[in-house]
Formats: structure tokens, sequence, C-alpha cells
């Protein structure tokens, strides 16, 4: 069992209790309770912003040159690194996600703290053309107080993903992590907190304000210091935060939600393809807004695929994430899992087969945790809500196509944009659907790959905003146009 952090939460540069209701964390494995957490009440989020804005306006963190803010990014990226079975170990215990995964993942949030240092050291202001007796320069500043807000399926990843580009513009930043899954944020904020400390600098810099519901939320979101959100979830949420920034006139990045479709074509490397469509909807058992959902398979090719997919998916290897072999590990809550079946339930409803799985695991080793057996459907037409609405968990549904016309209508015929993959040999088709496609990210002949130097973005319901890629620090700065007077002549009507 990995070292459970004390009940302490990060606010206003000091580990103290929160003054919120409490939360107990569950393993998803067995349902045990791992540890108490009490929240942060909006108290604690006026003190956390008020601190946070004192210490990003700080003249030691302020009038930091851009290569000496990227060597503490560096530091946390080398802690990181160097806990990184712990944090493996937790993350797994408080999400159950297969320790390879979670250790895959604290690996790339260190990763996303050195890339964000290079990318802070190169990162340049530049000289604009002017038409006038006038020098011209395009500056970058940064905002103030940054607040992120995080799922529970990734959260280490997701923190680092928002908390490096934050803090190498210059930001204070408050992190809310989900309800379900806090500690590892609140390791990482450990973390982060040392090396600020380590480094002289304001500490309260970073608060961690773990939330119950949506109070310590929505508090941050409506502060009025806070002057930029980061928000990973659903598309409902997501929503009421993109109302409540445009009632402050203040920017958001919103990564939402996803009902992907993965696309086998008649001439695709098969092997390659039933392996890829399986890691792109049961690998974290579901639970991811990229998840391959909606399978599209060419009917010259749809029985004896999906056949083939159906005796292989029976054979995967259900058991708690810290089981090497594991390849489908519990999903996060019983509530969870409990949404996923009704979401199975509707599908036979509606009229579809479930060709495997539908059923959470029997025996005494799955009788307390929140497994769910991977499922594949099919016989339901791409309008049906199993099709349509995003069920976040091991569940696949099967459909057919004819022509590419009818597949890029129904592949599009969807509130979401976020994710594609497509199976094919033929590069040239391959391009021409990718174009198609209203996806913000398209993986031809694999799934699920990530590089923290390439932008993520979604398309419709799916997001707003850009996460990623060499100018993810620039989303967390504001623009400044600053202009000298050349000529020594007075203005037009200087007289």
């Amino acid at each position: 069992m990995p070292r459970i952090p004390a009940d302490e939460i990060l606010i206003a540069g000091h580990w103290r209790r929160g003054r919120g209701l409490p939360i107990h964390t569950v393993d998803p494995a067995d349902g045990a309770v791992l540890t108490t957490v009490h929240a942060a009440s909006v108290e604690d989020v006026e003190e956390a912003a008020r601190a946070a804005a004192g210490a990003a306006a700080a003249p030691e963190w302020r009038d930091l040159l851009p290569h000496q803010r990227a060597r503490v990014l560096h530091r946390i990226g080398d802690a990181i690194e160097e806990h990184a079975e712990d944090l493996s170990a937790l993350q797994t215990a408080d999400t159950g996600k297969t320790l390879g995964e979670t250790r895959a993942l604290a690996l790339s949030a260190a990763g996303t703290f050195r890339y964000t240092a290079a990318a802070l050291e190169t990162a340049e202001d530049a000289l604009t053309p002017s038409r006038g007796p006038y020098l011209t320069m395009s500056v970058h500043e940064p905002i103030g107080v940054v607040g992120a807000i995080n799922p529970w399926n990734s959260p280490i990843a997701s923190d680092a993903q928002k908390l490096a580009p934050a803090l190498a513009g210059g930001n204070a930043v408050l992190l809310k992590p989900a309800e379900w899954t806090p500690l590892v944020s609140l390791a990482l904020g450990r973390i982060v907190h040392q090396v600020l400390a380590g480094a002289g600098l304001p500490t309260a810099l970073l608060a961690v304000l773990p939330g119950k519901g949506s109070i310590v939320g929505d508090a941050i979101v409506r502060h009025p210091l806070v002057g930029r959100i980061g928000f990973t979830g659903g598309t409902g949420t997501g929503r009421g935060i993109a109302h409540a920034a445009a009632d402050k006139l203040i920017p958001a990045s919103l990564e939402l939600g996803g009902k992907s479709p993965t696309i086998v074509r008649e001439d695709a490397d098969v092997e390659q393809a039933l392996a890829g469509v399986m890691y792109g909807i049961f690998s974290s058992s579901g639970q991811s807004c990229v998840a391959g959902s909606r399978l599209f398979v060419h009917s010259g090719l749809y029985d004896a695929f999906v056949g083939e997919l159906v005796e292989r998916v029976r054979k995967l290897r259900v058991g708690p994430g810290t089981s090497p072999d594991t390849q489908v590990a519990p999903l996060v809550h019983h509530r969870h899992r409990d949404a996923v079946a009704a979401y199975v339930d509707l599908a036979r409803e509606e009229g579809g087969r479930v060709l495997c799985g539908g059923a959470a695991p029997q025996g005494k080793r799955y009788a307390k945790g929140a497994y769910y057996l991977p499922t594949v459907i099919d016989g339901l037409p791409n309008s049906a809500r199993t099709c349509q609405e995003e069920i976040f968990g091991p569940v696949l549904v099967a459909l057919r196509y004819d022509d590419e016309d009818e597949l890029v209508a129904q592949a599009n015929d969807s509130d979401f944009g976020l994710a594609c993959g497509i199976w094919t040999r033929d590069a040239r088709a391959a391009r021409r659907l990718g174009r198609r496609i209203e996806a913000g990210t398209v993986w031809i002949n694999t799934y699920k790959q990530f590089s923290i130097s390439t932008p993520f973005a979604g398309m419709k319901d799916s997001g707003l905003g850009t996460e990623k890629g060499r100018d993810l620090i620039r989303a967390y700065q504001r623009q400044k146009s600053l202009y000298w007077g050349t000529d020594s002549a007075p203005l037009p009507w200087a007289n």
C-alpha cells in the first residue's frame, strides 16, 4: 500500500486541514476507504486566491528571467521522476488504473515540465513591422492567478499539462482535483511546494483545493482575482464554466467529452486493427475522453472482424491495477460503474445485441470492486443514445458502413469532435478521411499516442482552445504591444 497523504491540503502556501466537508477516498479494486480528506471551503478559496495574487506579483517570482523560471520547472520534473514509483502506486490506489499506466502517466508529467521548461527558454517576444516613425514590439506578460480544474481519470498528467505552462507563464495556480481522486494531486502539490520553498520562491504560487460537489470549482471560476480557467471534464460542466468566464470576460480553455469513431477500412491490416481497436477502447477501462467507442467496419470485413474481435475481448484479463497481468482494471468508483452498466441496459432496450461482457465479473476477487467486463455491442443505428452519448467505460459499439460518404456522414453525426482512428493500408485514403472527419486529433494505424509537443484540441462539444504544443505557455499569458517613437518632430496637433 502506498503512503497516503495526511488530511492536509495546500492553502495559501501552507499545509492544513480544509474547512469543507470530508471526502472519503476509496480504492476501486476492493471498496476500501484509503483515507479521508477534508475538502476546501469557499473561505479557503478566498484565502488561497488572495495569497496567490500576492505571490504572482512578488518581485522574486515576477522578475525571474525565463531561464531562471525554466530551472524551477526542470527541478519539478526531476522530482516527479524521482518519486515516480510512489506517485504511480498512489494513483493506482486512488483511480484503480494499472501500475503500468500510472507509471507512464507520472513519467509523462515529468516530461511535460521539462518540455515546458525548454519551450520557455526558447520563447521569444518579437519586433513587429511598423509603417511609421516608431518601433513596435509584441511582448507577453503573466495573467496573474489561474484556475485549473481537472477530472479523475488521469489526474497527474492533466495537472502537469496545466501547471507547467501556467507557472512558466509567470502565474500562480489554484488547482482543483476531482472529488474522487484528490490524492495524487496533493502529492504533486507537495513536490511543487518543496521545490518552490527550496528555491526561495513564494509557496503560495500553488494551492491544491479538493472540493466536494461543485462548490470549490464554482468559487474558483467566479473569483474576481482569477484571470483564466483551464478545465478538463464533462461537456455540461464545461458549458457552465464558459458562461461564467464570458460574464467575467476572461479566457478559458475547455477540454471536454468525446464519442470518437475508429474506422476499419476493407484494406486494413486486420491484426494491427484488432489490437488497435481493443487498446483504443479498453485501455484505461474506457475511461478516456478520446476512447474509440464507436467502431465503423466496412461491410465486406464486418462479420469476420467483429467475430474475431469479440473472441479476443472475452480473453482480456480483468483484475486489480496492482496485478501485473491485468489488462482491464476496475472503474474509478462504484457509482460510475453503475452508470456504465445503465448505458448497457439502455443499449439492450434500444435493440442492441451484447456480443460479450455486459455485466460485472463474478467471483470473490471482484465482489467488492467497481469492475465491469469489456463489452461489445452491435445492432444499433448511429442515432441510438448509446452511440451518441459518452459512456466513459469499457463499452464499444460496432457499426457497418458501405462507402466513404456514408462513413463520413455517420462518423460526423455526433455532438462531439475530439478524436478519430483510421486503419488502412491506403495512405491517400487515410489522408482524405483524416481531413474529412470532424476531430481535433486523428490517428492513422495507431491510437491513443500523445506528445506534449503536439497541440491537442477538440471540435464542436469536445472543447474550446488548445493544450500542449510549443505555444502552450502563451495561452497562459497576455499579449501587449509597445510603440517607441523615433521621430523628433511633434505629433500633428501638438502645437
